[in-house]
């Protein structure tokens, strides 16, 4: 069952209009996560919403939101006020125009979301709309408003449904020149490159993230699971930095490294996959425990254990 939507509407291109829902399409609800504790007594520790001045707390009936002009000077704004500059694009994803997937700057990019019908009606206009885009090769450009904030949308067709990408408006992003002014030219000879396209070559794949896994949250998982057991940490030798003195010399070494492990093959996509498979054995509940969706909403505290499932 999919799960709750983070918002309800319409999809419109020009006259052809459809009710669409959109669905977050990542999730960080596996990743080990923590609370802040009293050392002395263990307890969790709770935040309050506090006048700054008084100290008291304050009910959320008599919490509004302000705009600071100068320091300690406010313009409040209702809640009202707020809804009455609602945009079109609240309730409607109106596509403005179409756009080439390579003409986005990846600097741009968000987040994804998963959009498809809403309800039983209007899955004829949705696919047409998906297919016109598909058969275009093209990206659909829109608006929608989300927590409150009008957002730039790209949309894509994967499978029957359509992708939608967050972007960034481009007083968000950052001029590289900012960063990249104080980097010395340095000319790159024919040798080196060489040298480095032969590297290149050999580690050479396509991109499948079944093959990665997230070393840090297994990590995480050991360490918890290693103090529940009572077992003492010792912390791992850090690997030691070595100055690259003659560039030409550090490329050779790579090369003949890689040459080195051609040679004798570790079977790299078969590995990746165990590893992939092993991250997801993690997921599974504990034998014995309660089923997956109740100790996930509950958070067990023997999540930690996956590993050992």
């Amino acid at each position: 069952m999919a799960p709750r939507a983070n918002w309800k509407g319409f999809l419109r291109l020009s006259l052809v209009t459809c009710p669409v829902a959109l669905y977050p399409a990542t999730s960080d609800s596996e990743k080990i996560s923590f609370n802040q504790l009293n050392r002395q007594t263990g307890h969790r520790i709770k935040y309050l919403k506090v006048d700054a001045d008084t100290g008291d707390e304050v009910p959320n009936e008599d919490i509004v939101k302000g705009y600071e002009l100068d320091k300690g000077q406010y313009i409040e704004v209702s809640k009202e006020e707020l809804e009455e500059i609602a945009l079109e694009s609240t309730r409607t994803i109106e596509i403005d125009e179409f756009v080439d997937k390579s003409d986005i700057d990846p600097r741009y990019l968000i987040r994804p979301y998963y959009l498809r019908p809403d309800g039983k009606v209007g899955h004829d206009a949705f696919a047409v709309i998906r297919e016109t885009i598909r058969e275009m090769d093209k990206v659909a450009i829109g608006r929608v408003v989300l927590t409150n904030r009008e957002h730039i949308i790209a949309l894509e067709p994967i499978d029957k449904g359509l992708v939608g990408t967050l972007l960034r408006y481009p007083y968000e992003v950052r001029s590289e020149q900012e960063y990249f002014d104080e980097i010395q030219d340095v000319k790159v000879t024919k040798d080196m490159l060489d040298l480095a396209r032969h590297i290149v070559n050999q580690k050479a794949g396509r991109f499948d993230p079944e093959k990665f896994e997230d070393h840090y949250e297994t990590a995480l998982i050991d360490l918890i699971n290693q103090k529940r057991a009572g077992k003492p940490i010792t912390p791992k030798e850090r690997p030691v930095s070595t100055n690259v003195v003659d560039l030409m010399e550090a490329l050779r070494r790579s090369v003949r490294g890689e040459a080195a492990e051609t040679k004798t093959p570790k079977k790299p996509a078969k590995k990746g996959r165990k590893a992939a498979a092993g991250q997801k054995e993690m997921l599974l509940p504990i034998a014995g425990k309660k089923p997956a969706k109740e100790a996930a909403a509950k958070k067990s505290a023997a999540r930690p254990q996956r590993k050992s499932a």
